[in-house]
């Protein structure tokens, strides 16, 4: 632990002799400098996208930085080569964003920050503000549906649309910009999320780690199992996955929602007092995150992603597909993009136990060559479109692409 300590602290003095020798923008000097944004580091798509993306910034030669409020995966970005700076970003009152900008600014100028890649709206209006006065590429990840139901929320939400390129997982969510927003489409990049293959890869999971599930799991001998992975939270699902769990034909299957509350202790209550009143809690496992998620999904004779509001993309989805395991996805969002009915996985309609049943009967009664064929192909379509290495040449892209550019004006600052 001393010997990790004392290594960091020799790459951060290391930086800040570059930083001294090289004023002005790092780019001048060959080695950009990109500082991605977010609340906090705790767990999520949002956070493994920015680690993923420390990965490949650190993999080009560049500098790595991310400001976050911080959390459990501080020390995964530093594994990924980067470095965390702690700001009260988890803030989004108005004073809180705006001291928030102020911070920014003088991190920008003393880091040399080339570009600043915001992923979450309160930490990018205060990373807006921030490049405005300091001439300072801005590019934002708009990772959500980020829903209008308050008054103000739409401009609220707008300033995920304010990147010079706005990236987008999906074409639904590239469209959906569009339509609220009214930017320009050239300003938009669909990026899909992805995967890394070496990891989910059917091929690389022993015996051992699936026996080990079995055993947390408290599964019978050669039981089925139907998993549906992903926070535990009513959008998510796992409600209506139940009831449909109920209505299937056969008996010898477990259904395994799989994934935290994340703190929302209650609802985790409601989902088992449900399964009671069906009758099927003895057949219900609400095991909590995975810590293996690869052999999760291998161990599961069908995945289920059941979400009853629009996804930006679904990044389970194709996890699964990458271990070629059976998906049925709700027929909305980004799944639509990445699961062709009846070619790579199943789709059915949103927040419909009835379907979902009886897509899932139809699934397992198919002759085990059919669902080989149906996995080789999803695996195919992943690595052929949805791969980590894919989506982080891609997001380098467009930071070259910003770097080429003419810089954009400064903004004079005012207060702060």
């Amino acid at each position: 632990m001393n010997a990790a300590r004392d290594a960091s602290h020799s790459i951060a003095a290391a930086h800040r002799r570059e930083v001294t020798a090289c004023p002005g923008h790092r780019s001048d000097c060959g080695s950009p400098v990109v500082l991605q944004v977010l609340p906090s580091l705790v767990t999520g798509g949002v956070e493994r996208s920015t680690i993923e993306i420390t990965e490949a910034v650190t993999a080009a030669g560049w500098t790595a930085l991310v400001a976050s409020a911080g959390g459990p995966l501080v020390a995964t970005i530093e594994q990924a080569g980067g470095r965390h700076i702690a700001l009260p970003l988890d803030t989004r009152g108005p004073l809180g964003i705006w001291r928030n900008a102020s911070r920014f600014a003088r991190l920008i100028q003393a880091e040399g920050v080339d570009i600043v890649h915001a992923r979450s709206r309160a930490p990018a209006w205060s990373a807006w503000l921030a490049t405005r006065r300091t001439s300072t590429r801005f590019v934002t990840t708009y990772h959500g549906t980020y829903s209008e139901d308050l008054p103000f929320k739409r401009r609220y939400n707008a300033v995920m649309a304010k990147g010079e390129i706005v990236i987008t997982a999906s074409r639904f969510i590239a469209e959906l910009v569009i339509a609220r927003h009214g930017i320009d489409p050239s300003r938009i990049r669909v990026i899909p999320r992805g995967v890394d293959p070496a990891v989910f890869n059917p091929a690389a999971v022993t015996p051992e780690r699936l026996r080990r599930l079995d055993s947390a799991w408290s599964l019978p001998p050669d039981a089925m199992v139907i998993t549906l992975p992903g926070r535990l939270t009513g959008w998510k699902g796992q409600s209506v996955l139940l009831d449909a769990f109920a209505q299937l034909r056969r008996q010898d299957m477990v259904c395994v929602l799989l994934g935290s509350d994340q703190g929302r202790a209650g609802y985790t209550d409601r989902l088992r007092r449900q399964a009671e009143r069906l009758g099927v809690v003895g057949r219900v496992r609400l095991p909590g995150e995975s810590d293996d998620m690869p052999a999760a999904l291998l161990r599961s004779d069908v995945v289920v992603h059941a979400s009853t509001e629009p996804e930006a993309f679904g990044r389970v989805v194709i996890e699964a597909q990458a271990m070629a395991r059976p998906v049925i996805a709700a027929d909305l969002g980004g799944p639509v993009e990445t699961v062709e009915d009846g070619v790579t996985g199943w789709r059915v309609s949103p927040g419909q136990p009835a379907a979902l049943a009886a897509a899932i009967d139809l699934v397992l009664a198919l002759p085990p060559e059919r669902l080989v064929a149906i996995g080789t192909a999803a695996r195919a379509a992943v690595l052929a479109r949805c791969t980590k290495r894919a989506m982080q040449e891609a997001t380098l892209g467009v930071y070259r692409e910003l770097l080429a550019a003419p810089a954009p004006g400064r903004v004079a600052a005012k207060g702060g």
